[in-house]
């Protein structure tokens, strides 16, 4: 498909239907923890994600070669890539979708700040600052509006944790070697690297199997064949139609379409204080994406 310089319609739904697709997901990802182990699925997840992606480069005959000065860029984003979903499932695992989606989606806020402070000419414009603290005031809404300090408190810290590593594997790629890596090899990198260390990790984290019924099998599938692997190649695949300014921008759509899903999938008790977090967040995220950058997403 030709390189197009603004979002036409096919687009702007393409990207309504993905930023849909990510809010499921994390649903997906709670029920699943329902029959296994967060840790345990996470890792089953990057597993099956290897197969289906390892299929799917051989049909293409695109090969692994990647540059050496790349490997060691590679190497630190597979490890933060294990951290973020080992702490993200975990999260969903204690906190509700609606709160995690909203702190997790956060990750654009990080992304920029570290960006402003590492990367030459990525200093802050007035817009984007105020997108910032937007965006800080909806996590630090949603942190410090719970009521419990519990296991859900942790849950959204967890989820706070897996944002921080998913803009640190964006920023990896920014700054790094790793940039001239093709979309397919780096998540291969990704999937290859946080498969062993998520199923060592689960060693420690009690039994692997809860109570596996058929949605729970579903769920698994669901992530491993239409997120982790084709999913996240269909979002590139965007990349390289679209202005990447222009995709980024349609990113706040995802935590909105979550908290929705966990309300009326889940019947989650979304409060005022997560919907005003949201906003902000969702509000925040906009204002970041809206000069040209480097987007990034996490599926």
């Amino acid at each position: 498909m030709q390189r197009k310089s603004h979002i036409d319609t096919f687009g702007a739904v393409a990207l309504v239907v993905f930023a849909l697709h990510l809010g499921f997901n994390q649903v997906v990802i709670k029920v699943t923890n329902g029959g296994f182990a967060p840790v345990f699925a996470a890792g089953l997840r990057s597993l099956g994600a290897v197969a289906v992606l390892l299929l799917w480069m051989r049909l293409r005959g695109i090969g692994f070669q990647v540059p050496r000065r790349a490997m060691l860029p590679g190497l630190i984003s597979g490890g933060l890539f294990a951290l973020e979903f080992m702490c993200l499932f975990s999260a969903l695992d204690l906190t509700t979708v609606s709160r995690a989606s909203v702190i997790l989606y956060s990750m654009p806020v990080w992304l920029a700040i570290a960006s402003a402070v590492l990367i030459p000419g990525e200093a802050l414009t007035p817009v984007r600052a105020v997108g910032l603290l937007l965006a800080m005031g909806g996590v630090a809404l949603a942190l410090l509006g719970r009521v419990d300090v519990g296991a859900g408190l942790l849950g959204d810290l967890l989820a706070l944790v897996a944002a921080l590593c998913w803009a640190g594997i964006a920023l990896c790629v920014k700054i790094t070697p790793l940039s001239e890596v093709p979309p397919a090899q780096q998540l291969m990198f990704q999937v290859l690297i946080s498969a062993p260390l998520l199923l060592l990790a689960s060693l420690f984290f009690g039994d692997f199997i809860r109570d596996v019924q058929p949605i729970h099998v579903a769920g698994m599938l669901f992530q491993i064949v239409l997120v982790a692997s084709l999913g996240f190649l269909a979002w590139f695949w965007l990349m390289s139609i679209y202005p990447a300014s222009s995709v980024a921008s349609f990113s706040f759509l995802s935590p909105v379409f979550a908290v929705i899903l966990g309300w009326a999938v889940l019947g989650e008790d979304v409060g005022f204080r997560v919907w005003g977090a949201l906003g902000l967040v969702a509000a925040g995220i906009y204002l970041i994406n809206r000069r040209p950058r480097v987007a990034a997403v996490r599926i």
